[in-house]
Order: C-alpha cells, then structure tokens, then sequence
C-alpha cells in the first residue's frame, strides 16, 4: 500500500483522539508545517485530553526578548482545538469561537514547555476546552479557556 493510501486509510477510519496519536507517533504526516515553524510536537492524545511539547525559538519574541503573547495564545488555541478534535468519531478541525487567556509568568525561547488540552464539555456543536502552559517545573505560565466548534467543512 503506498503512503498516501495508507493515509487516507487512517483518515478515514480513525477518531480524532487515535489520529492525533498517529501524529505523534509519526505514523500520519502533520496537517500543517504550522508545528514546524512554532517548534510544536504532538506528545499524546486520548479521548479529551492531549499533550503537546513547545520549544519556542527566538524567532519567536518581541523586542523585550520574551515570547510574544500572539504565539503563547497560538500554541494555546492548537491546544484547545485538539482536545475539541480528540472527541470526534474523526478527526475534525476546530474553529474558535472565543479564547479566554491568562499569561502567568514569561516564556522563555529555547525552553520546553507542556501544553496539556482538555475538553471540558464535548457538545455536538460546542465544546468548552481548557489549555493549561507548564514549564519544566510544572507550573502553569499561561492557561487559556476557549468554545470552539466543529469545522464542518471537514464532515465526512
């Protein structure tokens, strides 16, 4: 089976929580070269939760040499959209509907971070989802609550 067979194979027969995880474990290419450019891995991923691993690079920051709050609140929003997406039947896209930030200390470039995403209230046309930055001590530096819902454009 070639490659893109075999993609379309998990496409179409994984749920969103199970094809996340084939992210991670490189078994289905990215969706975007968006995880490249920001320095964002996919980690895990079950049914409402996933993880993510961010290593901003200085490309990253504003002139006071910290990471802009605008990449803090992008690595927030995958977060969010994939904790939306990892309770699908399949994977589905997210669309924000709002995102809800607090930054809580600065981040730093050239560090790795934890994202951890939960879907608090998986509706069939809203969900509720929670996003919550840790660095490598485990305390929170941004956390982020967020509605999104599914891009039906995807729907199959």
């Amino acid at each position: 089976m070639s490659a893109e067979a075999e993609a379309a194979d998990l496409w179409n027969t994984l749920s969103g929580a199970e094809l996340i995880q084939a992210i991670a474990d490189g078994r289905f290419p990215q969706i975007s070269d968006i995880n490249d450019h920001i320095g964002q891995v996919m980690v895990s991923a079950v049914p409402g939760r996933i993880e993510l691993s961010w290593t901003p690079d200085e490309r990253l920051c504003n002139p006071g040499g910290i990471v802009h709050g605008g990449y803090i609140a992008m690595i927030l929003d995958n977060a969010v959209c994939l904790a939306g997406t990892s309770t699908c039947e399949h994977f589905m896209p997210m669309l924000t509907l709002n995102l809800n930030i607090d930054y809580l200390r600065p981040v730093q470039a050239g560090r790795t971070y934890t994202v951890s995403g939960v879907c608090v209230h998986p509706g069939r046309t809203r969900m509720v989802c929670t996003a919550v930055l840790a660095d490598a001590e485990g305390r929170p530096v941004a956390q982020a609550n967020a509605g999104v819902l599914p891009n039906k454009a995807f729907a199959r």
